[in-house]
């Protein structure tokens, strides 16, 4: 999508050297900016699940049965001082377990998608040097399908087109230019919520650019079984448990300090970006800090948005080939998902 494979902070922030092992192809015309290597590929495990899945304490158990360190994938983990809402480890489980790609960048930056599947090569090939498994765990399905199939590029960004389409947006909202997308690219537009403006743009701007939808240039399909990783699980528990599970993780981040630490990271003296403010949790609570909603409004959205985005981490699991659904009830401990995990690789 327009990006700067020469900057070699993303690597060296995830221990490794600079530009290591970014693969460049050409396929059917399309240049594939990032693809992991297969020898890399398939030693390392995925876990991941809808939010609130339980798949954080389960990737811990799975961890210490397998040897392994976790590599994040959660796009707004990525983001210091961002803790709370993103339910990022604690110090006692990073103590146990080596966590990686979290804290890469402060929250008036921007991250981007090549940046991130930079950082996980080099994080990978570090785990594999150290003669551990890398275990990647998290509900990011975009970041999930780079890592599985690649990354296509696609033409670099045009500002004053940009800046046209965020003044549409400020003068009449995003659900006139979300409107324009369903036009032009039904696929993107079905995924992409109305309110994550920098996509909706960035879709648009493809198109208006090359005169192609984007969903059509970024399809890839899945690689052949013989080189996709051994294990990639995604945890399916019931609508109602996870729903039930999602309103008492709001209530316990908002008892934790949600709404404190929110009000620390918009008074810092280099504000949260656009992409960090539009995180869910702080975006309903900047609103309230900004005096647009009350609290109790702004912590039932984020209790309805929780909800809204799991339904569409399910649609994006099951869209992908490579995923093995993992059935929970709820009742299982960590540890017995762990072998369970275990169990469906050795059979698979």
């Amino acid at each position: 999508m327009g990006y700067n494979l020469d900057r070699p902070a993303a690597a060296e922030m995830a221990g490794g050297p600079p530009h290591a092992s970014i693969t460049l192809e050409f396929r059917q015309g399309r240049r594939l900016v990032m693809k992991i290597p297969v020898e890399v590929l398939k030693q390392c495990w995925f876990l991941s699940g809808p939010t609130a899945s339980g798949k954080s304490a389960a990737a811990l158990a799975l961890a210490r049965r397998l040897g392994a360190e976790i590599l994040s994938m959660d796009s707004m983990a990525v983001y210091r001082r961002m803790d709370i809402g993103t339910a990022k480890p604690s110090a006692e489980e990073r103590a146990d377990i080596p966590h990686h790609l979290i804290d890469l960048v402060d929250p008036h930056q921007e991250y981007s998608l090549a940046e991130y599947a930079q950082a996980a090569d080099a994080a990978a090939r570090a785990v594999l040097e150290r003669g551990r498994i890398p275990l990647f765990v998290g509900g990011t399905g975009l970041y999930l399908r780079t890592l599985l199939r690649g990354l296509f590029d696609g033409p670099p960004a045009c500002p004053d087109l940009r800046r046209r389409l965020q003044e549409q947006i400020d003068r009449s909202g995003a659900e006139s230019l979300h409107r324009r997308l369903m036009e032009i690219d039904p696929v993107t537009a079905a995924r992409v919520h109305v309110n994550d403006h920098r996509r909706i743009i960035r879709a648009v701007e493809v198109f208006e650019c090359t005169g192609r939808p984007l969903s059509e240039q970024q399809h890839q399909g899945p690689r052949p079984v013989h080189e996709r990783p051994r294990s990639v699980v995604w945890l399916c528990p019931p609508r109602s448990w996870l729903r039930n599970r999602i309103d008492l993780r709001v209530t316990a981040m908002m008892r934790a300090g949600l709404l404190e630490e929110t009000r620390r990271i918009l008074a810092s003296d280099r504000p949260p970006g656009k992409t960090a403010r539009q995180a869910l949790g702080y975006r309903e609570l900047i609103a309230h800090l900004e005096s647009r909603v009350s609290l109790d409004k702004a912590v039932d959205t984020i209790r309805l948005r929780t909800k809204q985005f799991a339904k569409r981490q399910f649609t994006w699991f099951r869209s992908l080939d490579e995923c093995l659904c993992l059935p929970i009830d709820g009742s299982e401990s960590p540890e017995e998902l762990a072998a369970r995990i275990v169990r469906e690789s050795e059979q698979s």
